[in-house]
């Protein structure tokens, strides 16, 4: 996309834009126990959704280490799960294990069949007004028609804290699409950076949990037993997170992981960083006892670091 990088954030509030994330893993999940299936292996309450309902959801380890976020969409025949291109055949292979004899799920990868994209501010009203739809009225609700013979599906929610739809099309839409401006995989880093979407590799690994990665949005604490809960429950009724995910305001562009300090003792790390036309924009883990948004740090280079909020992110109180 054209333009500055420090203006691109308010370009696509304002203006819009779409993102082909095609790439990205798209599995689908059939048969009866689909629901209570992915209930028991990821932290939000899948059972509660209904058809046209969805969720942003986090698989997890025994201990409760991240394995990627999901965005996961309820059909009346189906479940789809839009999930992160470097976890895709990890967790096809991740899934199939937890699926037992007996169990009535089948376990299918739609990517190579399939087309996604995101789609921001008007160009999502201009999609949504091209096919006569009103708008949906809840986050990650979603509704089904057919375009050009193949179903289109129109889901509220743009992947990151800004006003948007993602298509997911049995076919590609660049006959739809082209006339808009196009986003490239760096301009999406940027965006989802600025924004403080979690990013697989970055801060979505094993080194750190949910509570910690701050996916509040993502956790059901009364759904009962599912892979990781013991910990989850723990760590929130005793008070135990250690650190947390937070935007970081930096005077120069630093390169991953980068530590951050504080008198002279080692406090976070940057995970991800994104140029500015002025400094950076980072995202970063901070020990908790240290302080959040306000809080001042450095790099070892003597980068300063200011903590800030971010609106993708949301801590657990």
């Amino acid at each position: 996309m054209t333009g500055k990088m420090t203006d691109l954030l308010e370009t696509v509030c304002t203006s819009g834009a779409v993102y082909d994330c095609s790439h990205w893993g798209r599995l689908r999940l059939t048969g009866g126990d689909r629901l209570q299936f992915l209930h028991n292996q990821s932290s939000n309450h899948c059972l509660a959704l209904q058809p046209g309902q969805g969720t942003d959801t986090v698989f997890l380890t025994s201990t409760a280490r991240i394995l990627d976020l999901a965005t996961l969409l309820v059909h009346r025949e189906w479940v789809d799960l839009l999930v992160s291109p470097q976890r895709r055949e990890f967790l096809l292979k991740w899934l199939d294990k937890y699926i037992f004899f007996g169990d009535d799920v089948q376990l299918s990868d739609r990517t190579p069949e399939s087309y996604c994209y995101r789609v921001f501010g008007s160009v999502a009203e201009k999609m949504t007004a091209q096919f006569g739809l009103g708008p949906l009225a809840n986050p990650y609700d979603h509704v089904t028609i057919t375009h050009a013979g193949a179903p289109l599906t129109f889901a509220a929610t743009s992947g990151l804290a800004i006003p948007g739809l993602t298509l997911w099309s049995d076919r590609p839409l660049r006959d739809l699409l082209s006339p808009y401006p196009q986003l490239s995989d760096a301009d999406w880093e940027h965006l989802r950076i600025r924004q403080g979407r979690p990013a697989a590799d970055a801060e979505l690994t094993e080194a750190y949990n949910p509570l910690e990665g701050r996916l509040g949005h993502t956790i059901s604490f009364n759904k009962g037993c599912y892979i990781g809960q013991e910990t989850i429950a723990r760590l929130n009724t005793y008070q135990g997170v250690k650190q947390h995910l937070w935007g970081l305001e930096l005077t120069a562009a630093v390169t991953p992981p980068t530590p951050l300090i504080l008198e002279g003792e080692k406090v976070g790390l940057v995970t991800s960083c994104t140029p500015l036309g002025r400094g950076a924009f980072g995202l970063g883990y901070v020990r908790t006892k240290v302080g959040g948004a306000g809080l001042t740090l450095h790099t070892p280079e003597g980068i300063i670091a200011q903590v800030v909020e971010v609106p993708f992110l949301r801590t657990v109180v």
